[in-house]
Parts: structure tokens; C-alpha cells; sequence
């Protein structure tokens, strides 16, 4: 199926007006040039659905390939701050970063869907739901690079990122919904050591959060509930 580019423009308002930590959702746009309206008291950011749209008929999901970007100028920013040129991050490193969060997404995405009872496929259907997402705003406080610099480092937050995903009905790829959410990534309100493995734990934290949401959209469209 094919379904149109994201939504720029409201995008970019959602991302301005959500940058504001104490902003009110009534300052965002209440409605998309798609005619989607924005849901009030939500547990994302920000959240439009179609008039009278539901999951009800949902029940098995198709997830296109995820988009990542980087803040930007994330990586200027990065390497000014580099001590010597083993600590700066490459091209070739941010491309891999953004492979490993795409692949990320996915997994956990269909691990999380799976468990409870949403089946994960690559076709599409009258009860197959489609997800377009993209990770946005990527930011990494310290990269594990292929470099042999061996010092520790100690974050308060592992990073941050936002999600934007479009939802669509996958036969008549007419939107249903879509919904924006900035996180930081590893925040726990203490101090912990950065690599590899907790980059990837605080990751995978973050994204399960996401995922727990839209399983809980579809149990309730199910009246199941969602465990």
C-alpha cells in the first residue's frame, strides 16, 4: 500500500509547541489538514484521531520500516564538546546508531504486540492496522564508538528522542490517527554508567513504554484489558 509523506507541517508545529515543557496541549492545533482532532488528557504528547475512528477491527498490526533522525546539528554539537579526535563521532557511527534504533523499534514493537495477542505481519488486510514511524530529535549523551578510548562515562540520562507515528487502516489507507512524544531516554534521576548495554536497556525502556500504550489502545477497543 501507499500512503502520503508525513504530515511536515503539523508536525513541525507539534514539535515547537511540545519543546515547551510547561506547554498546554490547548496551544496546539486542534485539528490536522487531514481532519484528524486532537485528543485532551492523553498519555502521549500529542494525539489526533479521525472522528468516529476506532481499532475495533484490529487485530493484527503491519509496521513499516521506522525513520530515524538526529537532532539537529546533534553531531557538531557532539564532537565540539570531543576531547581529541578518538572521542568524535563519525557518519559512518550515526548511520549505524539510526540502524540499530530501526531495528530496535521493530522488536519491540512485535515482542510487546505479541504478548498480547496482536499479530505482527507484512501483509495487509481488513483487520491488519499499519503504522508508519518515525524516531525524531535522536539524541545520544555518549555513544559507545569503535574507538580506543577506554574512559567511563556517568549520565543522568542516556539521551533523548520523539516519536511520530501516522496509524492507518492498511486496505483503505485512510488515516486513523497520529501521535508525537518527546522522552528522555535512561532518566532516572540518578547517575549510571553509559555504553553499549545500557544505551540499549534505556532504549528498549523507552520504546516498550510506547508500545504498552498502543496495546492498551487495542485491548480497549477489545474490551480486554491490557495487563
Amino acid at each position: 500500500m501507499k500512503v502520503g509523506r508525513f504530515g511536515y507541517a503539523i508536525f513541525a508545529v507539534l514539535l515547537c509547541a511540545l519543546a515547551v515543557p510547561l506547554a498546554a496541549k490547548e496551544k496546539l492545533p486542534e485539528t490536522t489538514k487531514d481532519g484528524l482532532v486532537l485528543q485532551h488528557q492523553t498519555e502521549l504528547g500529542a494525539v489526533y484521531v479521525k472522528p468516529g475512528a476506532t481499532l475495533t477491527a484490529y487485530t493484527e498490526v503491519k509496521i513499516l520500516d521506522c525513520y530515524v533522525a538526529f537532532a539537529k546539528n546533534w553531531q557538531r554539537n557532539f564532537n565540539d564538546q570531543s576531547m581529541g579526535l578518538e572521542g568524535r563521532i563519525t557518519s559512518q557511527e550515526m548511520q549505524k546508531i539510526k540502524t540499530k534504533v530501526a531495528e530496535e523499534f521493530k522488536a519491540v514493537f512485535t515482542r510487546e504486540l505479541d504478548k498480547a495477542g496482536y499479530t505482527v505481519v507484512e501483509t495487509t488486510g481488513t483487520d491488519v492496522l499499519l503504522i508508519r514511524p518515525a524516531i525524531i530529535n535522536l539524541t545520544v549523551t555518549a555513544p559507545d564508538l569503535d574507538s580506543p578510548d577506554m574512559s567511563t562515562s556517568f549520565v543522568a540520562s542516556n539521551g533523548s528522542m520523539s516519536l511520530y507515528a501516522e496509524l492507518y487502516d492498511s486496505t483503505t489507507s485512510a488515516k486513523i490517527a497520529e501521535v508525537l512524544d518527546n522522552e528522555e531516554v535512561g532518566d532516572h534521576g540518578f547517575s549510571h554508567v553509559a555504553n553499549s548495554v545500557t544505551n540499549k536497556a534505556a532504549l528498549d525502556e523507552t520504546l516498550q513504554a510506547w508500545a504498552k500504550i498502543l496495546v492498551k489502545r487495542l485491548d480497549e477497543a477489545h474490551g480486554k484489558t491490557s495487563k
